[in-house]
């Protein structure tokens, strides 16, 4: 077979494959919505189960100064990691709106110009993150009891942070061609794999020493780069038109005017992670200033609330790949139509999960606490931010619509503004005045200020517009 006849029976093939994972946008939106949520918040669910499962291990069996260690290392990772989510961000929907105009050899120099920026990237980060480990932490403000222990932590995940990264992405290519079930798969076998491996490495089972925190650290690495072998031979194994082969690895370079659209999409997105994540340092330097107890607190509230959460940023990606591939098809009259679906999912979900954790939130962080004076200032935290999730979601949701168009400079202004307006400040003033609780009034403070401003430039700006595919 020729190479001309072998790129037409792989195109003909990518067709048939690529139709299965399109979204259906002439049928129900609710079912459909639903369909790719669900399976998108398992996959959260499952990444928030593996921390969760960590900080137990953590938390009871080894001390609340170790639970203290890796919540005062997170903000930092997530400072670094930023301009890769925003790049992750900016190709799902240029995949996106490629799948919905059939545009399949788009989708592989979308593929490649993302798997070569994202490594070398990750190499960036890592690089520095390993040469000044205790001088980003020694900046959150991270007690001095803790930091050797937080360290020992950060230099393992800094190892293996570029290929972690890859894995990372190609799952954001599968959600932005339309399909959320593979990915929650393959990180249903990575959380097991880390659910195995943790107590394995931190506690000592066997053979195996006990490691501690850095445990911890190894078992997410391994689980990690142990499925990301398997997610690829997947792929190769099933001819999947997103598999890494000789078409794709022919593509592992920088397409110049695809980047500078992965650029113009996800540089303010990742800006926008990196005001979060410089807010969230500003914050959990605040509640440094407590003592290691109260970073324990807050950290396990965070878990909790990460569970909360967790529907609207699924929600704001299936909104934003939906409008993607609904604006790639040439479907614009459905935009309106996917966002009103979106935001009343959002109150539905959102707000079941609010009031399970106000049921059970005590039960819930006693997993992670066994101090009672700890465990009852983390759920006087809990108590005070946890109703304004759904705003969040709300205001998550405009965003993701807007992101579909390629739209992403005045939503992230507005987020970052939300952010440091409102968030920090007001956490600055309250701790100052009433102690740490102080410190959760800057969340709902911000969720707010961020669903009217957003709601404001989307009603009377992007909403007016008509939007064509980027690519």
């Amino acid at each position: 077979m020729d190479e001309h006849s072998a790129s037409a029976v792989d195109g003909q093939f990518e067709e048939k494959e690529i139709k299965k994972s399109r979204i259906d946008l002439e049928g129900s939106l609710w079912k459909g919505i639903f369909i790719f949520v669900l399976p998108l918040m398992l996959s959260n669910f499952l990444n928030s189960v593996s921390g969760t499962i960590s900080s137990i291990i953590l938390g009871r069996m080894i001390g609340v100064s170790a639970l203290a260690a890796v919540s005062a290392f997170f903000p930092v990772f997530f400072f670094l990691v930023s301009f890769v989510i925003g790049i992750g961000g900016g190709s799902s929907v240029l995949i996106g709106q490629a799948f919905g105009a059939q545009e399949w050899k788009k989708v592989k120099i979308i593929v490649g110009t993302t798997l070569t920026s994202t490594f070398l990237l990750g190499l960036l980060l890592a690089i520095p993150g390993l040469l000044f480990t205790h001088n980003l932490l020694e900046l959150t403000g991270t007690p001095a009891d803790i930091i050797e222990t937080s360290a020992g932590f950060a230099r393992i995940i800094f190892l293996a942070m570029p290929v972690l990264f890859l894995f990372n992405v190609y799952t954001t290519f599968m959600r932005g061609s339309g399909d959320s079930t593979t990915p929650f798969y393959f990180l249903l076998i990575s959380t097991i794999l880390n659910i195995l491996l943790i107590p394995a490495l931190v506690i000592g089972w066997g053979f195996l020493p006990a490691m501690g925190v850095n445990g911890a650290a190894l078992a997410n690495v391994i689980s990690g780069l142990l499925t990301f072998a398997i997610f690829l031979i997947y792929l190769n194994k099933t001819n999947h038109p997103l598999q890494l082969d000789r078409e794709t690895l022919r593509h592992l370079r920088i397409d110049w005017p695809i980047f500078k659209l992965l650029i113009s999409i996800g540089i303010p997105t990742s800006i926008q992670m990196v005001m979060i994540s410089l807010a969230a340092v500003a914050v959990i330097s605040f509640v440094n200033s407590f003592g290691s107890n109260a970073t324990a607190a807050f950290g396990a509230v965070q878990q909790v609330v990460s569970y909360v959460q967790m529907p609207a940023g699924s929600l704001g990606m299936a909104v934003s790949i939906f409008g993607a591939q609904a604006i790639g098809a040439g479907y614009n009259k459905k935009l309106n139509k996917i966002i009103r679906t979106g935001v009343w999912m959002n109150y539905i979900i959102i707000g079941i999960f609010a009031l399970l954790a106000y049921f059970f939130g005590r039960e819930i962080l006693s997993l992670f606490l066994t101090d009672i004076p700890t465990l009852n200032m983390a759920y006087k935290l809990l108590v005070i931010t946890l109703w304004s999730y759904p705003i969040f979601g709300n205001a998550n949701i405009l965003a993701g619509i807007m992101r579909a168009s390629g739209v992403v400079f005045w939503p992230t202004l507005i987020a970052i503004f939300s952010i440091w307006g409102a968030e920090v400040p007001v956490a600055y003033i309250m701790h100052t005045r009433i102690g740490l609780e102080g410190v959760m009034f800057g969340f709902p403070a911000a969720f707010i200020t961020m669903l009217i401003l957003q709601y404001c430039y989307y009603h009377f700006f992007w909403k007016q517009k008509e939007h064509a595919r980027l690519v």
